[in-house]
């Protein structure tokens, strides 16, 4: 069997696997509208220009993480090590940046890098070590965390002023006075339309839902799934890198501790968002629904003030929620 007789099987689901995939699609788009209608009805500060705003720089840092690990569930895989590599990056970008004064071009740059060669020795150890990816991105994640608070000397990276701008300036206010779209927003959205081309596009979004259908045939078909899946995993941790530069932007430092938690809603998101846990399955525009989802939710008990506790208990919820949504569908399709 050919390479590409493997890789347009996969790439060709039949009619009752789109049907399935658009109606979770929808499914999340109804629930974002509810929950947009349900948080302006019990607040009126919901749908102020300003709440909006922090809505939207808000979904930018968890809709990249989402971005980038959408690829990797979507071959079946799974990162917990995206929030404290997001963190990691930004880090390692703010000593540079502080303590050696390099510029700061040099340090996104720098943060970029960071998250990619996380993520290449991510896929080395899943794809070619064997070790269980639930497993190495654990061990990614408590040593990200720990070099983070290393490097930092466990106290926060302060950027220069003008670092500020690469996410809460507005791009869009210097080219129509009037309109202030926050570049973090702009960011967000460029590279959600570059995640889709890539997935719909390109041979790396052919072999990564090749690969989520079926591992072995595709190996057995001469694709070198160690090499794909490799630069599959660089490619969430070139994402993980450009959420740490929003981010740190967003702040204005680089705070060691933060992350851990991140990576929970990132993978909720895409789940929700119609991404199959079992692979094979998954859009990019179910992604940034299933972000929008997460950030307004959060965003939405915040305003009725609901207790921060009691708002990681509903994010739990909902990615329980979520998960069983997911083993739902897959067990309703494989009794039909």
């Amino acid at each position: 069997m050919s390479e590409n007789h493997i890789v347009s099987h996969h790439n060709k689901p039949g009619l009752r696997g789109i049907s399935g995939q658009a109606i979770q699609k929808l499914l999340a788009f109804a629930t974002l509208i509810i929950l947009i209608i349900f948080f302006s009805l019990m607040s009126p500060n919901f749908l102020i220009a300003d709440n909006i705003g922090s809505i939207l720089l808000a979904t930018c840092v968890n809709g990249l993480l989402a971005l980038g690990v959408t690829f990797v569930i979507m071959t079946g895989g799974i990162d917990l090590s995206i929030g404290t590599v997001m963190t990691f990056s930004a880090v390692v970008a703010g000593v540079c940046v502080t303590n050696l004064s390099a510029p700061l071009w040099l340090g996104v740059i720098i943060a970029l890098m960071t998250g990619t060669i996380i993520g290449i020795l991510t896929g080395l150890m899943v794809a070619k070590l064997r070790i269980p990816a639930f497993i190495a991105t654990l061990g990614i994640m408590m040593m990200t965390k720990g070099l983070s608070l290393v490097i930092s000397g466990a106290s926060p990276v302060y950027f220069p002023n003008g670092y500020k701008e690469i996410a809460v300036g507005s791009l869009t206010q210097k080219l129509i006075p009037g309109f202030t779209l926050q570049n973090g927003v702009i960011i967000f959205f460029i590279m959600a339309i570059i995640a889709a081309v890539i997935l719909n596009r390109t041979v790396l979004g052919r072999y990564t839902v090749a690969i989520g259908s079926n591992t072995e045939a595709t190996r057995l078909s001469g694709v070198n799934v160690v090499g794909w899946l490799t630069a599959i995993h660089a490619l969430c941790g070139l994402f993980c890198g450009i959420a740490g530069v929003v981010i740190s932007s967003r702040l204005g430092s680089a705070q060691p501790a933060l992350g851990q938690g991140y990576e929970l809603e990132a993978i909720a998101a895409v789940v929700i968002g119609g991404t199959s846990l079992s692979g094979g399955q998954g859009t990019i525009s179910g992604t940034v629904i299933g972000a929008f989802i997460m950030s307004i939710l959060t965003n939405g008990l915040r305003i009725l003030g609901v207790k921060q506790e009691w708002q990681t208990v509903v994010v739990g919820a909902v990615v329980i929620l979520a998960v069983f949504i997911d083993i739902a569908r897959r067990n309703n399709k494989g009794t039909r």
